[in-house]
């Protein structure tokens, strides 16, 4: 796991523009503790920060494929591939040799073999670029279901590229930094547009997609997308098969050369994927595997049900680890960590965007903070409700019948939206986010692929599952991505297995919930390894703080900057209402309201100052 950046320019020689270089792989430090290096050529510049995995003398890059003392194609790659092994067979039956164990020559080699069609081949996580020295042409490559992010910027010689936008924003040539109308339409929206990189002349490499920049200019391919076809596995088949592939997948991701665990909230996702983490290291011989949980200080003795989360997750991590028998850590945290500014200025360089999660953001990088003192690779129960259907809203009728993208009909999904309510009338106005949205919603429902002869319920919920793996998915894989990637942790997400991804979408809806609850066949498949408790337990999100003086030092923070002044935030934004806001006593209405705004306030101006940011609508 790493981080890349990149430029290539077709008229200039790059080799006299070390120090821009250079500055641009620097800001990826931070995905990549262990290891830098730099590769100039007289038209392409390739940048690496590792975070050792697999391999860790052998490697190293960039990586240079060579012959004859001629060099073919120069590799960066951030990632790992989970069927490098068969692979290296294969191409060493294919005539390829090897200089290192590592899954980075693989990947190299692959291409020298098969060409850009590799990415065909390839079972993982992973984004990467190849200067390919013969043609004098650049290919960028990411997963199919985006787990690892990879980011381009089009320039009239070339392009310039990184694993997040810090390293394009490097460049002189990115500056200034520019958020348009349709970028910040994006950012408001929580939906995650295909491509958009919310700096304006900045897109994202498409899950599935192949990026070509040669002297000709750019072009674009996808290589994989969901595709539609009939299920004719009845219920024990279909259950018997999700198992196999859950296990051969989690056999595969706990192959490390470095400490791994597993993160655990006690959820059915987490907790399947800790089990079958655990029977997969016994296996290898290497005893307990270590889980980790978050908890704030008081949660469980204080809690307080309400319709997202109706029980904590503490006694139930408890139960699996008492069933499953690992090596486990609660990491506790209080407001005051929370609220650290240090923490919180560190979130946003993180993610280089205002998200509106608030402590979820924080307490996430807090957590892969403390795991990493322990270990450097964690199982993630990521996505399982994207790809089983395990969403309230999901179940919720008036959310699958509404003429929008359903997550947005979902009350505990709005309040990451409380910047918007603070918006200034002028901006709401130019912005016209209910016509985006809804625009948005058209152009996904247009590319969902049709089974022929679905109708009803079935064909509904087949749009709705497509918007959750392509629309909504990307949102929670890109803040896993940036909080572990931010203190050096890969996180891996056994669920995202395309193989798995491909398989449940094809299974109709009456298979999903043949036992009448959310994830049925994950339920299914995984209940001869979890406890009943855990097993009967109804879906809660990811934990939030219920401490009131959450709030109340968010409302001290807010007026502060009030009384500042010269706010870069002042002429978007309602100020007269945000002081309204702060008038008002403490409430049940704040945890999603006030709480939401004021901790939209305070990122989003923190942004605008920190990265200097034009807004232009």
């Amino acid at each position: 796991m790493c981080g890349i950046a990149g430029w290539v320019d077709f008229e200039r020689d790059l080799r006299q523009a070390r120090d821009i270089a250079q500055a641009m792989t620097e800001t990826m430090s931070c995905r990549g503790p262990d290891d830098e290096g730099l590769w100039l050529a007289p038209h392409a510049a390739m940048g690496h920060r590792r975070l050792a995995i697999i391999d860790i003398e052998g490697g190293r890059q960039p990586m240079v494929a060579d012959e004859d003392g001629r060099e073919l194609a120069v590799l960066i790659y951030s990632g790992e591939v989970y069927n490098f092994r068969e692979l290296r067979t294969e191409l060493t039956a294919r005539g390829h040799r090897f200089r290192t164990r590592s899954d980075t020559e693989v990947v190299l080699r692959a291409y020298l073999e098969w060409g850009e069609d590799l990415a065909t081949r390839l079972n993982g996580m992973f984004a990467f670029a190849i200067w390919d020295s013969r043609r004098e042409e650049l290919l960028l490559v990411r997963d199919r279901m985006g787990i690892k992010p990879l980011y381009y910027y089009p320039t009239p010689e070339g392009v310039l590229f990184g694993s997040e936008p810090k390293a394009i924003l490097a460049n002189p040539l990115a500056q200034p930094a520019v958020v348009d109308a349709d970028g910040l339409r994006a950012l408001l929206s929580f939906v995650k547009p295909p491509e958009n990189g919310i700096y304006r002349g900045m897109y994202e490499v498409r899950p599935g997609q192949v990026v070509r920049v040669n002297r000709e200019g750019l072009t674009k391919r996808r290589y994989w997308k969901l595709e539609s076809r009939e299920h004719t596995d009845d219920v024990p088949t279909t259950v018997k098969t999700v198992r196999g592939l859950l296990d051969d997948i989690v056999d595969r991701q706990t192959i490390s050369d470095v400490p791994l665990c597993t993160l655990l909230s006690g959820g059915l996702d987490s907790s399947a994927v800790t089990a079958l983490a655990q029977q997969a290291v016994e296996k290898q011989g290497l005893g307990k595997i270590r889980s980790f949980s978050v908890d704030f200080a008081g949660y469980s003795e204080n809690f307080k049900p309400d319709e997202m989360r109706p029980t904590p997750d503490a006694p139930f991590a408890h139960d699996v680890v008492d069933h499953v028998h690992t090596a486990h850590t609660d990491i506790v945290l209080d407001s005051a960590d929370l609220m650290d500014p240090g923490v919180r200025t560190a979130v946003l360089r993180a993610r280089d965007l205002p998200t509106g999660m608030g402590d979820m953001d924080t307490s996430l990088y807090l957590l892969f903070q403390a795991i990493r003192g322990h270990s450097t690779v964690a199982l993630s129960g990521e996505s399982a409700d994207e790809v089983f259907g395990g969403y309230r809203w999901f179940h919720d009728p008036a959310s699958v019948n509404a003429d929008t993208f359903p997550w947005l009909v979902a009350r505990d999904v709005m309040r990451f939206t409380g910047l918007r309510a603070i918006l200034g009338e002028d901006l709401r106005r130019e912005l016209d986010l209910p016509g985006y949205i809804a625009e948005s919603y058209r152009q996904a429902l247009d590319e969902v692929p049709r089974l022929p002869g679905e109708t009803g319920l079935e064909r509904r919920m087949r749009e709705i599952s497509y918007l959750h793996l392509t629309r909504f998915v990307q949102l929670l894989l890109d803040r896993k991505d940036r909080m572990s990637m931010a203190v050096g942790l890969e996180v891996r997400v056994p669920f995202c297995d395309h193989r798995l991804v491909d398989y449940v979408f094809n299974a109709p809806w009456a298979l999903k919930t043949f036992d009448g609850y959310e994830k049925s066949l994950l339920r299914g498949a995984s209940e001869d390894i979890l406890p009943r408790s855990v097993l009967e337990r109804r879906k809660s999100p990811y934990p939030s703080t219920q401490d009131p003086s959450y709030e109340q030092a968010l409302r001290v923070e807010s007026a502060r900057l009030l009384d500042r002044g010269n706010l870069a935030a002042a002429p978007l934004l309602d100020l007269d209402g945000v002081r309204a806001r702060l008038d008002r006593p403490d409430s049940d209405e704040g945890q999603q309201g006030t709480r939401a705004a004021l901790d939209g306030l305070l990122e989003f101006n923190e942004w605008l100052e920190d990265y200097q940011i034009q807004i232009k609508v």
